[in-house]
């Protein structure tokens, strides 16, 4: 389903959603479990994410065009950004910018858009709800009974242990899930060779077997570069907490 060369690095959540040989399946098979339906893998489907740089060029979004919305979704391994849907309104305008015609916006007859949907699938490893909206009129200064703009976020937590329904509807999404609990575990017991460990105990199990037997190497590349990301926003965060301390 990939569209486009990219020279910044995919996630394993994104490849696997979006870029993948096989992302389209796995990508109507989540869409159908969030959506109680069952659209065809012959059903339309269009990535159309954005060609932006993020930081140190770890993306780990995916954007499609199907049955007349735009579904983006996002992975989050560590905390919950409450800022999320301000995100999503900066990113949404992006797209449709990218999806009209730059005439479109002056006719004077209404210009139909897809409809957005928000989705956040959460696995690190703090306590957080099963499911949650985060809106963003709560960031609004004052709020009027009438709110004037709105965009809500659905976070989904796929920790296991959470037993998210979403997980039972899609197996890839599932076997996504237990993939990241065995890197978590084997990274844990060997910093090493832990991501390597990872995937060939994840092959043996059975749990994303076809894709990790044709992809390991890459696999095993993408997760060192969110590796890196993660230890250079934890060290960057320790720093600003030191600063913060030090300045009273």
């Amino acid at each position: 389903m990939s569209t486009s060369n990219r020279k910044y690095k995919d996630s394993v959540f994104v490849d696997l959603f979006s870029e993948d040989e096989k992302a389209k399946e796995n990508f109507l098979s989540l869409y159908n479990a969030l959506h109680g339906t069952n659209l065809p893998l012959s059903s339309p489907v269009e990535n159309i994410r954005l060609d932006n740089v993020m930081y140190m060029n770890i993306i780990n979004d995916v954007s499609c065009l199907v049955d007349g919305k735009i579904i983006v979704l996002a992975e989050h391994q560590s905390t919950i950004n409450e800022n999320m849907p301000l995100r999503f309104l900066e990113y949404i305008a992006r797209l449709y910018e990218k999806l009209q015609a730059p005439t479109d916006r002056y006719l004077r007859k209404l210009s139909k858009i897809p409809t957005p949907e928000f989705y956040v699938f959460y696995n690190g490893k703090e306590d957080y709800p099963e499911t949650t909206v985060l809106k963003l009129s709560d960031a609004f200064i004052t709020k009027p009974e009438q709110v004037p703009l709105e965009l809500t976020v659905q976070v989904l937590n796929i920790n296991t242990d959470k037993a998210n329904k979403v997980l039972a509807a899609c197996k890839p999404l599932e076997e996504y899930s237990l993939f990241v609990e065995e890197v978590r575990t084997q990274t844990q017991l060997d910093s090493e060779n832990g991501f390597t460990n990872a995937v060939k105990i994840c092959i043996e199990k059975g749990i994303l077997r076809e894709y990790l037997m044709r992809k390991s190497r890459e696999v095993i590349n993408m997760l060192v570069a969110e590796y890196d990301y993660d230890t250079d926003i934890a060290v960057q965060r320790e720093e600003s907490l030191r600063i913060g301390i030090q300045q009273g």
